[in-house]
């Protein structure tokens, strides 16, 4: 070891160990140095002093303790051992598939068979219709070929291809390459004058027989030449056969196109030197081409799916073909990249309810499509659905496909709330036991109405449910087999809320509303009581917490932000890359997703979905044959057998009882004195509001109040039982009149309140 120069400036630290300088070869160690000179001191001697035990050997009289035991490197040369059943375990989890991905669904093969025989036969028709075509262009470029046929047959007799060659020996001056040219061309020559006229015997032999041979074999004959000599005669730049299909303006999906494309989005780690690996070829799956990469160390598959407009400007696809997935099951950085051969967006799907007889909702509820055309299927049973988006984006049209499968069981019991007022569901009015359409104060009390029978209704099945014997319900869950015992009372109860920020944003039945929602999705899901919400308006004063919070199946369209994406799809979803902000807003036709967004909680795995479409005829003829089942199968019950809607609380006028305990001379009246009045007026009703106290029952009335329109102010006034007066909360009498003027009004005159 080179021995390393340390300068001590005289003076040596005061270390727990000796570094006195040991004796270097050729001086003696008397030999010290003077205190101005440096002294060199061995660097390995310096880290065995300063070592608890010497990394030399020790000398034979110096004692040191004795190390026993064997030492072991951490990093071990050489192979080691394997979990052989381990690694066999993974191969078989990654293992491809025997039969090809298009082979193992009948509908997908059925497809693809469809598919292909279409082309085929397109293609043959295209051709056959074109004909007279090429024939015309094989006439017309013979001559050219006949022109070319005997330039090249002369040619090849004489020899010409090779006189370039005997110029350059000329040329040189040089007599013995030339010579041997000559012999070599004079042999070919006498060679190939034998065959060309041997050729031309034969032609002038066929040519006599053909001249003697019927008209049809003539004209045939004359065919086969004119088709041979217009092959020959073909210009290079002008092909004699049309193309029945333009070529793609896409190259086939190559390993080479992904690298390239996924190097240059700009992701921090993912540069034309990282290392992507292809853990499976490139193959075809579905209308499709489907990569399975590796990602480089330290990069997600959520930053490739946050730069996916760049991946299609980078792929040369349309935006709706392009669908990076994750698989979380192998590691983050596991891409899954299907490039489609159709954009999305462009695709209608049709419902596979659409022709169907009737329907199980056991069995769960066709859906739409994903990416890759595969079905996907929503289950229903034992889960609470959550629908959001934007308005227009396809929101109720999700609706309709999952009522189409719900009436086309006839055991469910169906309860439909159109809160738009649009009518969108009314089609299927004739099978529900309760449906309302309306955004009315009436229509949203009619829904909240619904809500507290559903909690009641849950309450009540849990009895029942408690009472079976175990062999008829192991589980305590409703099965088909329980739900088809109608005496149970136990099937499925499905209630669908459409623009349901109506109802838990209003001012009187909100909060209740969103209460008895919650107390529903909690309760109610192994009780056969299904609530299905869509929103266009996904906030915490429009869609409670409670309620996004324990949804099991969410579906989302295009919302505007991380917020209301995380609202409908759960917490940590757009960090997570499920993010609906990066579908296109607007309909199909105008290039936009609408009906397509994620699905989550229906399947394993997050999935992009394009719903079902089904418009107002379609819907109408799924609803009669739904109602033929249902009249079949004695199921109709509620509305659709004509009974009177149930009501949870006697039927009261606010605006009517408040005109009634208020005196003629009355102007103005605190909202305290107001409420006492009416407890007395109506117990029942306004007893709970009268034993409130402080601002609480001010603020009661105050809240019911609003949906007319007349808001509480300060007024004078004094106490009921005497003293002084002061200003407090109340209302104007005027004003109460001139709400029931106006409303009744508007019913004189059939207008909907």
């Amino acid at each position: 070891m080179t021995d390393i120069p340390t300068e001590t400036n005289g003076h040596r630290p005061e270390w727990p160990f000796d570094l006195t300088p040991i004796p270097q070869q050729g001086r003696p160690a008397a030999d010290k140095p003077p205190a101005d000179v440096a002294e060199v001191v061995s660097l390995d001697t310096a880290r065995e002093r300063r070592h608890p035990y010497p990394l030399t050997p020790a000398a034979p009289d110096q004692d040191v303790p004795v190390l026993q035991g064997e030492v072991i490197r951490v990093d071990l040369p050489g192979g080691v051992d394997r979990d052989w059943r381990a690694e066999l375990e993974e191969k078989n989890r990654t293992r491809r598939p025997v039969v090809p991905l298009w082979l193992r669904s009948r509908t997908e093969a059925l497809d693809t068979l469809t598919w292909a025989g279409q082309y085929g036969a397109y293609v043959a028709g295209y051709q056959l219709t074109r004909t007279p075509l090429y024939a015309g262009r094989l006439a017309a470029r013979s001559p050219r070929g006949l022109a070319r046929l005997i330039y090249s047959m002369v040619r090849w007799t004489l020899d010409l291809e090779g006189e370039p060659v005997r110029l350059t020996a000329v040329q040189k001056a040089d007599p013995e390459a030339y010579l041997k040219l000559s012999r070599q061309r004079d042999s070919r020559v006498r060679m190939r004058v034998w065959v060309t006229g041997a050729a031309l015997v034969t032609l002038l032999i066929l040519s006599l027989i053909v001249a003697s041979a019927p008209t049809v074999a003539q004209w045939s004959a004359l065919a086969v030449a004119l088709a041979v000599l217009g092959v020959i005669g073909r210009p290079a730049d002008r092909p004699l056969i049309d193309r029945a299909v333009l070529p793609t303006r896409v190259e086939k999906l190559t390993s080479d196109i992904v690298v390239r494309a996924l190097t240059v989005l700009g992701v921090s780690g993912l540069n034309a030197k990282a290392d992507v690996t292809f853990v499976a070829p490139i193959t075809r799956e579905g209308p499709g081409w489907r990569a399975d990469v590796d990602l480089p160390y330290g990069v997600t598959v959520t930053d490739v799916m946050d730069k996916r407009k760049e991946l299609s400007g980078a792929l040369r696809r349309p935006l709706g073909c392009i669908w990076p997935e994750g698989d979380s099951s192998v590691h983050e950085g596991r891409l899954i990249l299907w490039v489609g051969d159709k954009d999305l967006s462009k695709t209608i799907v049709t419902s596979p309810l659409l022709k169907a007889t009737s329907h199980d909702v056991f069995k769960g509820i066709p859906f739409g499509n994903d990416p890759r055309g595969r079905l996907i299927t929503v289950p229903i049973i034992e889960h609470n659905i959550l629908i959001g988006s934007l308005p227009g984006q396809g929101k109720t049209a999700s609706v309709r496909e999952l009522a189409a499968g719900i009436v086309l069981d006839p055991t469910p019991e169906p309860w439909f709330h159109e809160l738009k007022g649009s009518g969108d569901l009314d089609p299927y009015e004739k099978v529900c036991h309760r449906y309302v359409s309306g955004i009315d104060d009436e229509s949203i009390a009619y829904a909240a109405t619904s809500l507290v029978l559903l909690r009641k209704e849950v309450m009540r099945r849990a009895g029942v449910l408690k009472t079976l014997p175990p062999d008829l319900c192991p589980d305590r869950k409703v099965t088909r087999a329980i739900a088809d015992k109608r005496s149970l009372g136990l099937h499925p109860l499905v209630c669908i809320i459409d623009e349901c920020q109506n109802l838990f944003a209003h001012p009187k039945y909100g909060k209740q509303g969103g209460e008895d929602a919650e107390f529903v999705i909690k309760l109610g899901r192994a009780l056969g009581v299904v609530l299905i919400l869509a929103t266009q308006r996904p906030d915490k004063d429009s869609l409670p917490t409670g309620i996004s919070a324990n949804v099991s199946i969410r579906f989302c369209l295009r919302v505007a932000g991380q917020i209301e994406n995380d609202m409908i799809l759960g917490t940590s979803a757009y960090k997570n890359g499920i993010r609906s902000t990066l579908f296109v807003p607007g309909p199909p036709k105008d290039g936009g997703d609408a009906g397509t967004g994620y699905l989550v909680g229906a399947t394993p795995m997050p999935k992009v979905v394009k719903a079902a479409y089904l418009d107002t005829p379609n819907t109408q003829l799924i609803a009669d044959r739904a109602y033929a089942l249902r009249k079949a199968a004695g199921t109709l019950s509620g509305q659709a057998a004509g009974e009177q809607p149930e009501a949870t609380a006697p039927a009261y006028d606010l605006l009517a009882d408040i005109a009634a305990v208020l005196a003629a001379d009355e102007t103005k009246v605190w909202n305290e004195i107001v409420v006492d009045r009416l407890a007395e007026l109506r117990p029942d009703v306004y007893g709970p509001w009268a034993e409130q106290e402080g601002g609480a029952k001010t603020a009661q009335l105050t809240n019911a109040l609003k949906p007319y329109g007349i808001k509480s102010g300060q007024v004078w006034g004094t106490p009921k039982e005497g003293g002084k007066g002061a200003n407090r909360i109340g209302i104007v009498r005027d004003d109460i009149l001139n709400a029931i003027t106006e409303r009744d009004g508007k019913k004189g005159s059939g207008a909907v309140s």
